[in-house]
């Protein structure tokens, strides 16, 4: 597996991730879980702004990862 094939994977399961806090804090009813859970999906989503940008950076620097 390459690097490239391992960052996007990575990328797919921190969406995943995400995904599931977002679905955790709206199936709550407690405030504290509500917001522990909404922080820990907007930190995830600044982490998966960073590992795209290096996904961009992976296929300029290798045209034949893009895509894939």
């Amino acid at each position: 597996m390459t690097v490239a094939s391992q960052v996007k994977t990575c990328v797919a399961s921190l969406k995943s991730a995400q995904a599931s806090l977002e679905t955790f804090a709206l199936s709550t009813q407690n405030q504290e879980a509500k917001t522990l859970f909404t922080n820990a999906a907007e930190q995830t989503q600044q982490i998966l702004q960073q590992v795209e940008g290096r996904v961009q950076q992976l296929e300029n620097e290798e045209p034949q990862y893009k895509g894939f």
